[in-house]
C-alpha cells in the first residue's frame, strides 16, 4: 500500500491556519473584479444616501495630521475606502487616482483614501507607490462602519471598496459600491464632470 505523504513541518511557530488565512486575505484583496453579489457588495453602503450630509470624522493620515471631510469644505471630496495597503487591486486603484491628480485639481477636487491599516503602513505604502494624496488610518473600523463600508474576513476587519463623492457643501452626491480598481478613477472623474456642469 502506498505510503501517505506527510506535509513538511512549517518553519518556526507558523501554523497551517495562519498560512491559509494570509493566502485567503491576499486573494480577497487582489485586483480580481468583484461580482455584483460578491463579498464587497454585501457591505451596506446604502447607509449613506444621496443628498445626506457626509458623516464627519477625524482620522490620522500617513504624515500624522488628523483630517476629515470638514477640512475640505468648499472643495469636492473623493472619499474612497479600500481593503489593504500593498495588495494588487488597492495599489492599482491608488496609482490611477495619483495619475489623475492634475485632473482632480483642475476640478477643485481632493482625493482621500481610507483603510483599516495603521498610519505607519500608510506612510510606507505612500512612499513606495509615490502617493501624494492623504490616506487615513481607520484602525478601529468606526468610520468604515459609519459609511457602510466595513467587512469581516476570517475574523479580520477590512474596508470595502466603496467610494463617496462629496460636494463643496458637504453633501453626498454620488456613491460607488464594490468598485473595480482598474477603471474607477476614470468613472469618478466622469461623474465629477457631470455634477459640476449640471449634466
Amino acid at each position: 500500500m502506498e505510503k501517505i505523504r506527510r506535509i513538511p513541518a512549517l518553519a518556526d511557530s507558523t501554523s497551517l491556519f495562519a498560512v491559509l488565512t494570509a493566502a485567503l486575505l491576499t486573494a480577497f484583496t487582489s485586483c480580481a473584479p468583484k461580482s455584483h453579489h460578491g463579498d464587497q457588495a454585501a457591505a451596506p453602503a446604502d447607509l449613506i444616501t444621496i443628498g445626506m450630509a457626509a458623516p464627519e470624522f477625524k482620522l490620522p493620515s500617513q504624515d500624522g495630521s488628523s483630517l476629515g471631510p470638514a477640512d475640505f469644505a468648499g472643495k469636492w471630496l473623493v472619499l474612497y475606502f479600500y481593503p489593504k495597503d500593498f495588495t494588487g487591486g488597492c495599489t492599482l486603484e491608488a496609482h490611477n487616482f495619483q495619475a489623475d491628480s492634475a485632473a482632480y485639481a483642475g476640478m477643485d477636487a481632493v482625493v482621500m483614501g481610507v483603510s483599516i491599516d495603521s498610519p505607519d503602513s500608510h506612510a510606507r505604502f505612500c512612499a513606495k507607490e509615490g502617493l501624494a494624496f492623504k490616506v487615513l488610518a481607520d484602525t478601529a473600523g468606526d468610520v468604515s462602519t459609519r459609511y457602510g463600508s466595513l467587512l469581516q474576513v476570517l475574523g479580520k476587519k477590512l474596508s470595502a471598496r466603496n467610494t463617496f463623492l462629496i460636494d463643496p457643501q458637504g453633501k453626498v452626491v454620488k456613491v460607488f459600491k464594490g468598485v473595480k480598481p482598474a477603471g474607477h478613477s476614470a468613472e469618478v472623474l466622469e461623474a465629477l464632470h457631470e455634477l459640476r456642469h449640471g449634466a
